[in-house]
């Protein structure tokens, strides 16, 4: 994609608080430089640009993706606008970087993949979990027969939201509610240690805007091995994930989608504790992987592929099926 000297070229859509981390980020890339943010406000695009020093900023999305020298974007707007502006990106040439979850749908993902392939142009979900490096070594270990064959997967992620129904979190019209947002990190893991279920029951409760407040997930897969999986914005919880095998454990820390502590319980064994930090605010990982496979001329990650986000738009979907959200 470039000369070997060159940093890679990144444009920014939407930036709100994701946007703002994953730009503190970039800046600590080596092969990477932020050339052009994009927002439908001037003030707010010229604000965040000057912070963290970006080439230019533009007070439309438009304007983003004209500018001839962006590369790769990364999409940081609210849910529902993510199929409109991967397709935007992809029309004028750009390679995208979109965040999770991926679009509103599965028919949507499936939509944007097909654009992607059409016009050859690199696209990945921003799944940032897959990249943290506390996260490969579970991988790792799990391949590595550490403990054994995995049979069961519990994890949960909730915190006390403040109810504003114009904001992202509660408004329906923004693809808001627990299961989107938070739900689908404990749906990744499972989907990643044990793949795909056999059957889905899940459960809901509702906030007054229509969207799901906590949400409850038991996953069955062949040969009688589950997952209980949990979100909510109404309270609290440890935000861990357990992973049980045939032959022991593994506990990953707080917070569980991008640990810093891993524990290993094997039979016989005491604990063993891995400390695995992240660099910067933990997006650097996933950034490193797209500069990767752009230098490389990849059109997807291997890591995070275009049919893992297919089978995990397919979940979202069953489970906002069980529980009767629709947007």
């Amino acid at each position: 994609m470039n000369g070997i000297n060159e940093p890679i070229k990144w444009g920014i859509l939407g930036l709100g608080n994701i946007a703002r981390k994953f730009a503190e980020d970039l800046a600590l890339c080596e092969d990477a430089e932020l050339k052009a943010v994009g927002s439908r406000s001037l003030s707010k695009s010229n604000d965040f640009g000057k912070n963290h020093s970006a080439k230019c900023s533009y007070g439309s999305y438009q304007e983003l993706v004209d500018d001839p020298e962006v590369q790769v974007v990364y999409i940081a707007t609210p849910h529902v606008y993510h199929a409109e502006l991967t397709h935007l990106c992809l029309d004028h040439g750009k390679a995208v970087l979109c965040e999770k979850p991926f679009a509103m749908g599965l028919t949507e993902v499936e939509g944007m993949i097909s654009k992607a392939k059409d016009k050859n142009l690199f696209l990945m979900e921003a799944l940032w979990t897959r990249f943290i490096p506390g996260f490969e070594k579970v991988l790792s270990l799990i391949e590595e027969g550490t403990i054994g064959t995995v049979e069961r997967v519990h994890a949960d992620f909730g915190f006390v939201a403040d109810f504003d129904p114009d904001k992202r979190l509660f408004n329906k019209e923004l693809g808001g509610g627990a299961l989107l947002d938070i739900g689908i990190y404990p749906l990744y893991l499972s989907l990643a240690t044990l793949g795909m279920p056999v059957k889905i029951d899940a459960k809901a409760d509702f906030s007054e805007t229509g969207v799901d407040a906590a949400t409850s997930m038991l996953l069955t897969y062949e040969g009688g091995y589950s997952a209980i999986l949990d979100c909510t914005l109404k309270t609290n919880t440890q935000v861990e994930g357990w992973i049980h095998g045939s032959k022991g454990s593994i506990k990953m820390h707080s917070r569980f989608h991008h640990p810093t502590n891993i524990s290993i319980l094997t039979d016989g064994k005491s604990d063993q504790l891995i400390e695995i930090p992240f660099i910067g605010n933990g997006y650097f990982h996933e950034i490193e992987e797209v500069n990767d496979c752009l230098r490389q001329g990849a059109k997807q990650s291997e890591k995070m592929n275009h049919q893992n986000s297919l089978d995990l738009m397919s979940l979202l979907d069953q489970v906002r099926a069980q529980i009767g959200l629709h947007y």
